[in-house]
């Protein structure tokens, strides 16, 4: 596939699809886990806890890759955002909050528990953001 417009990207974007966060382990290889994301024009951001391996991961090298795909039966088409990350330690209920109504049905209560869980333990969230440094489009 041809690279994406601005347009392209942003409608791309739009869609409700996972990222594919690759980060450094301690040994220099790569890993990724699957993530839910916002991105907002400028930044990507990602919630998780303090003491993820996410969090370890990126205080000693804060290099990433964000991937995100089409879904199955779209068009071909892909976005990646590289660059390094900042860890913040505020705003990140209120992320979870938001992502968890874009990616969940919130009607479940079994959804809504979970959230309520991470509600309480909201000073042990934090969030991964990404002011790109580059953005490819495929």
């Amino acid at each position: 596939m041809a690279k994406m417009s601005v347009e392209q990207r942003e409608a791309f974007l739009a869609t409700v699809r996972l990222g594919l966060l690759t980060m450094l382990r301690e040994d220099g290889g790569p890993t990724a886990v699957p993530v839910w994301f916002e991105w907002d024009g400028t930044a990507v951001r990602v919630f998780t806890g303090a003491e993820s391996l996410k969090v370890k991961r990126l205080q000693r090298d804060p290099r990433i890759s964000l991937l995100v795909v089409n879904n199955v039966g779209e068009p071909e088409g892909w976005v990646a955002f590289d660059g390094s990350v900042t860890i913040k330690t505020e705003g990140a209920i209120e992320l979870a909050e938001r992502l968890a109504e874009r990616y969940w049905d919130m009607a479940d209560p079994n959804y809504e528990a979970v959230l309520d869980s991470w509600r309480h333990g909201a000073a042990n969230l934090r969030v991964l953001e990404l002011v790109p440094e580059v953005i490819r489009t495929g």
